[in-house]
């Protein structure tokens, strides 16, 4: 398109570009409702299923574990296919494999069938980690994105809470099969918006269309200057040229290399997805009886993380990234204490069993309210731009690395060691997480990035005093604003 009819095309009315941001939004959140489902939904299908195919323990431990290490393939791939085919196309890639292999899960005639489909879903589910909240913040206006973002971590949380209330309706029956297979219908309809809409402006700007680009963000953002915005973007993809893995084990950045791989593994080895892929087992070695409680108490535990998810968003930057994060791992530490003890009891009833309810609940909403929140903050603020989506990368694999062993080896351990010393087991791996982010995690609330990056160089001590007025502090978390989108699951 050349710049005179450009300049003769009569600019979008300010609601017709809310209508499109909103849209962008909502088709991302919508993917990251049913990423959330797809992650969750073999929670209750294990139970029958493993029933019907006479699994053992190890062979539980893969179902799960083959989906993440489908996960770890699709995240590898996932920013090249990105830059490659387009954030759209990318999107459109992970909703047909979405409906596609979610379909042929529900119909596997054997687990060997059913470990081949899901690695393929893995793939697409990492794919997704790395598209969609790209896909968003690269989309809407920048008054609206960091909101944009949060809402996928939301909706992803959403999602899993979904699973178990639709996992408790079927569990009567034993429906495997359609807790498995119900997530297509979804996949397949959020392709008819995503076809409607355009890439990003980034996109186009990075394949050399910056007219296209210039469009789209007049289409998307008529508040702004779309040509000074695509120059602005352009010359941000020059800053982010030249990163490479290696320069992060090198100095200054060796550092805060450390720190995010150290924070994305303790994030999964604590054992959220343990408590996410294997709530009904878990509750009913705790006690409770009958498939129906047992399927419809997580529900009530992800609604409490949803709610958590919301209040960390609502007052991050008031009180701070560090306050937020030590407070969620240290209640998971005393959580977990309180699920060694229950456990270690022998058989429980009474009053018991809903303590250990209790401390299932506030355990995954402490996850949520702390590391699920703050861990691609930290990620995004804590290296220059041409090394910011290569750190992101990293910790992601240090993640997806903690969250397979947790799938594959959590119910060989409960069956070998029982539960009380496994949760003994995953409450000291809390407190070496504790001792960790009190060390190494700095209080960024109020810095400007170039600060942040300057504290990682400064051999982690702040070059200059902290702020002491709010100002700034609106402004940092809108420039980290487009990573911190974390899935509870992901993986």
């Amino acid at each position: 398109m050349s710049t005179a009819t450009l300049s003769e095309t009569p600019p979008p009315s300010p609601a017709n570009a809310r209508r499109t941001g909103r849209l962008f939004a909502l088709t991302g959140a919508v993917v990251g409702v049913i990423y959330g489902y797809d992650s969750g939904s073999i929670s209750g299908a294990l139970v029958f299923l493993s029933e019907d195919f006479h699994l053992t323990a190890a062979e539980k431990g893969l179902v799960n574990s083959i989906l993440v290490f489908g996960s770890i393939i699709g995240a590898l791939i996932g920013g090249k296919l990105a830059d490659a085919l387009g954030r759209k196309t990318a999107m459109l890639i992970v909703a047909s494999s979405y409906a596609v292999f979610v379909a042929l899960s529900a119909v596997s005639p054997n687990v060997i069938v059913l470990d081949a489909v899901r690695l393929l879903l893995g793939v697409a589910i990492g794919i997704s980690i790395v598209a969609a909240p790209l896909y968003i913040a690269e989309s809407t206006p920048a008054r609206i994105r960091g909101a944009s973002v949060a809402a996928y971590q939301v909706a992803t949380v959403a999602g899993i809470a979904i699973t178990y209330f639709v996992n408790w309706g079927l569990s009567g029956g034993g429906h495997w099969r359609w807790m498995l297979g119900i997530a297509a219908l979804p996949a397949a309809l959020v392709m008819i918006p995503l076809w409607r809409l355009p890439d990003t402006p980034r996109w186009y700007v990075l394949k050399g269309d910056t007219e296209r680009a210039i469009e789209v963000m007049a289409t998307t953002d008529p508040g702004v200057d779309p040509r000074a915005e695509v120059a602005a973007v352009s010359a941000a993809l020059a800053e982010e040229s030249g990163g490479s893995v290696g320069s992060l084990l090198r100095r200054p950045y060796v550092r805060a290399t450390l720190f995010v791989l150290g924070l994305g593994f303790f994030c999964q080895i604590t054992g959220i997805n343990a408590v996410t892929y294997y709530s009904p087992q878990i509750f009913e070695e705790m006690g409770f009886t009958g498939n129906g409680l047992n399927f419809l108490l997580p529900s009530f535990v992800q609604l409490a993380s949803l709610a958590a998810t919301v209040l960390a968003i609502l007052i991050i930057d008031r009180i701070g990234r560090r306050v937020v994060l030590l407070s969620g791992i240290g209640t998971m530490v005393v959580m977990l204490a309180v699920l060694a003890t229950v456990f270690g009891m022998g058989d429980l009833h009474g009053d018991m069993i809903w303590v250990g309810f209790g401390a299932i609940l506030l355990f995954t909403a402490a996850f949520n309210f702390g590391f699920g929140s703050l861990i691609w903050v930290y990620a995004s603020e804590a290296f220059p731009a041409q090394l910011r989506s290569t750190g992101a990368s990293a910790m992601l694999t240090a993640d997806l690395i903690a969250n397979l062993l947790i799938a594959q080896f959590f119910p060989s351990v409960m069956a070998w060691a029982g539960a009380g010393w496994t949760f003994a087991g995953l409450g000291v791996l809390a407190l070496g997480a504790l001792v960790f982010a009190s060390i190494t995690a700095p209080e960024t609330k109020g810095r400007q990035l170039e600060e942040i990056q300057g504290y990682w160089s400064n051999g982690g001590r702040w070059p200059t005093p902290a702020p002491d007025e709010g100002p700034m502090a609106k402004k940092a978390p809108e420039a980290a604003a487009p990573e911190a989108a974390a899935p509870e699951t992901a993986p």
